[in-house]
């Protein structure tokens, strides 16, 4: 069964069309018209493996902030119907990742149960129009709706953008890490039989 799935969300504020392909080499389509967040999502989909396409119309005038926000609540409720029951994956997945100056570990479960946690400072910086607290908020989204729990430790960095490429970046190791299928494993990961 391929493990991927699309969808369509239009609000007041934005209108996404996204499409995840959790068993994919890493291509990606991204037009959201916000410059940085694109490079971002490159790297999600290049890191991860997974292809991912996303268009996005949104309410720039105001600021990316729907915009970068929706796209992650669309990423993460794609993740989820990939996975469908869970069975034979991993479940789990971290990663840790330098960046120069900056070093980042991420680490993920596909508990089931939506819970960000984001420990470490990103400068007070905007980036094109992408503004640094935008990175906490994209993750948060994509965590809640996709209902599993990520951890986010900024161990130490100065640039900007070197801190956020390097949690994408460790972000989307840990997922991959997550999202594999266990050869040894069947099944559900889990004493409950459910996820």
């Amino acid at each position: 069964m391929p493990r991927q799935a699309t969808i369509r969300r239009e609000t007041k504020e934005t209108n996404i069309e996204l499409a995840l392909n959790l068993d994919g080499t890493g291509k990606h389509e991204l037009a959201t018209g916000v410059g940085f967040f694109d490079h971002m999502l490159t790297h999600l989909a290049k890191h991860g493996l997974f292809d991912l396409t996303v268009k996005c119309q949104g309410d720039l005038h105001v600021d990316a902030h729907h915009t970068v926000e929706d796209v992650g609540i669309c990423i993460g409720k794609c993740l989820g119907q990939a996975l469908g029951d869970k069975a034979g994956i991993r479940r789990y997945g971290s990663a840790t990742v330098p960046m120069d100056e900056t070093l980042v570990t991420a680490a993920v479960d596909l508990s089931g149960r939506p819970f960000l946690v984001w420990v470490g400072d990103i400068p007070n910086e905007t980036l094109g129009i992408f503004h640094s607290s935008l990175a906490e908020e994209f993750w948060r989204a994509v965590s809640s709706a996709g209902v599993f729990n990520l951890h986010v430790i900024i161990h130490h960095g100065k640039n900007t953008h070197h801190i956020i490429e390097a949690s994408f970046k460790a972000i989307a190791r840990a997922l991959r890490a997550a999202t594999e299928h266990d050869p040894r494993g069947s099944g559900v990961p889990s004493t409950k039989g459910v996820l």
